[in-house]
């Protein structure tokens, strides 16, 4: 009997499995299809490049000859005039990514989860959970060719993509009014590159009707798929078919039609219907979604394969958790899913504030795009800033403001945040440089909660605590040492005091490494606005 039972073994499922197996948990991954097997979403993001590393598989994708991305290049916005930005410009660590050909990289990911211990059964198909109540315990498994399986588990990962096994007999599945698209998407040999340093990056043209991605592949052909609105694609498909209708959304547009001027279609068209959605609830008694089981996004700013390893790695720190302290994982879940919705936010968030920047096409599809609605009651600034907050930087908040046309309320919120993140690191570098921070106050700004909380650990989530502010409802993690720095800094203990009380009774070497990380908790908190305006001590 497996410890673990994963469905799918995509990005999210190969992930989630090799990373249990690596903690020495019994899995088996039963994947419906034999690989490879064809895939969409070929554009992958520096950020996944520390998930490869861990996974032990960026050589394996290096080896495979996809091609280098360097960035995107874009007709968005203000003019018609092609444009790009570099992930050189704010990822110095990782300043390309790869367009991989889906076929050879899932089966990277999953042979690689084979070679970790993983029991991986291709060509079986799950028929369904098995449940005793609310709880998972295994599932029911059409293997080839022979009788069905009842395989027991302590846990199940749903990573079955869009067939979403749980979501859909559980109804957690609710589509997402923001992006009511649909994807006619095709293959083509012979179409030309961009020019210059421009080459490997992805194209995406906005037109009339939505926009477009050309990805250019190492195999030589070019992913090239429209994202419309969902009725009118279903209309137009239904009327003149897909091949049809997809050569009149390319002949609508400039550079795409450009690049495909002598190209021939080798693959396709092939549709995609319930383009976005989320689900209500991403984990329970036994079972945990990842990746597209969980939700899609628009494909904007290519998230998918990002957001498939990140759940991937989390489902598995919670499963993890959940076979050593089951009381602990019950009160990890709603953080595992606070964690996996910000990630989705983020890219959510990024692509409402594109659409509604595209001032440049004046017809249904961005007129009924160009809103940035708050569902929580929140401003359109708020919620962005909510997603994006504590991200790392990406570059395309900037690039957004440069080349499209926010609306005014977003520009002056998103300016007065920064300012104010500005001027509390400059305070701060202040009190540094002037040797006067040892002698500072800091109190909890008003609203801010210090509260215990699951935190995510290595590969397995602990007990910590959280500190919770207006923008950051979610919370920052803190680790016990920086719960007790800020507990300690209350308006009437000095940071000189505070670190004392902290590092008592630590040898030497050990109080001053944690003073040092002090610090550097303390100048980040308050950065994040954690920290009301310090003030030097008064004389006492």
């Amino acid at each position: 009997m497996p410890d673990v039972v994963v469905i799918g073994g995509g990005p999210a499922g190969s992930t989630a499995a090799t990373m249990l197996a690596r903690q020495g948990w019994r899995v088996t991954l039963f994947e419906r299809e034999r690989f490879p097997r064809e895939h969409i979403g070929e554009s992958l993001l520096p950020a996944s490049m520390p998930v490869f590393e861990e996974l032990g598989v960026l050589d394996a994708i290096r080896a495979a000859g996809f091609l280098p991305k360097s960035g995107a290049s874009m007709v968005w916005g203000k003019d018609r005039e092609r444009w790009s930005w570099y992930f050189s410009e704010t990822n110095r660590q990782y300043p390309t990514s790869f367009q991989v050909w889906r076929p050879d990289f899932d089966k990277i990911l999953l042979d690689n989860a084979r070679g970790k211990g993983v029991e991986v059964l291709e060509g079986h198909r799950v028929l369904d959970v098995l449940w005793e109540g609310n709880r998972a315990t295994g599932v029911r498994v059409a293997p080839p060719g022979g009788p069905e399986l009842r395989v027991p588990a302590r846990y199940v990962v749903d990573a079955s993509g869009q067939s979403g096994i749980i979501g859909r007999a559980r109804s957690l599945r609710q589509p997402d009014d923001s992006f009511q698209n649909l994807a006619v998407y095709a293959y083509y040999e012979g179409a030309e590159r961009l020019p210059g340093p421009d080459s490997t990056n992805i194209l995406i043209e906005s037109f009339e009707n939505g926009w477009f991605w050309a990805i250019p592949l190492h195999t030589g052909r070019m992913s090239v798929g429209a994202v419309v609105d969902h009725r009118l694609g279903q209309e137009g498909i239904r009327a003149a078919g897909p091949d049809a209708f997809l050569a009149a959304q390319v002949a609508a547009t400039t550079h795409t039609s450009h690049m495909l001027r002598t190209a021939k279609m080798v693959s396709g068209p092939h549709v995609l219907r319930d383009w976005s959605y989320v689900s209500t609830e991403v984990s329970g008694d036994g079972w945990v979604l990842a990746g597209d089981a969980a939700c899609f996004i628009d494909p904007l700013f290519s998230s998918g394969v990002h957001l498939a390893l990140t759940a991937g790695t989390l489902a598995a720190a919670l499963v993890n958790t959940a076979l050593r302290d089951p009381q602990l994982a019950a009160e990890a879940r709603p953080v595992y899913q606070q964690l996996y919705y910000q990630q989705y936010s983020h890219f959510r968030e990024l692509a409402k504030l594109f659409y509604s920047s595209n001032m440049s096409i004046d017809s249904y599809f961005w007129e009924a795009r160009r809103r940035l609605n708050a569902e929580d009651g929140a401003s359109p600034r708020q919620a962005f800033i909510r997603a994006v907050a504590g991200q790392p930087p990406r570059g395309y908040e900037r690039v957004v403001i440069d080349r499209g046309e926010a609306p005014p309320e977003f520009v002056a919120g998103l300016a007065e945040f920064n300012d104010a993140r500005s001027r509390r690191a400059a305070e701060f570098a202040r009190l540094v440089e002037s040797g006067a921070l040892g002698d500072a106050r800091f109190a909890l700004a008003p609203g801010a909660l210090v509260a215990a909380s699951p935190v995510l650990g290595d590969m397995q989530f602990e007990r910590g605590f959280v500190v919770r502010t207006a923008h950051r409802p979610e919370g920052v993690p803190l680790s016990p040492a920086a719960a007790r720095l800020v507990a300690a800094l209350d308006g009437t203990t000095t940071v000189d005091e505070a670190i004392a009380s902290l590092v008592a009774g630590l040898e030497e070497d050990a109080a001053r490494h944690l003073a040092r990380g002090a610090a550097t908790v303390l100048q980040t908190l308050y950065i994040e606005g954690v920290f009301e305006p310090l003030a030097a001590a008064a004389p006492r």
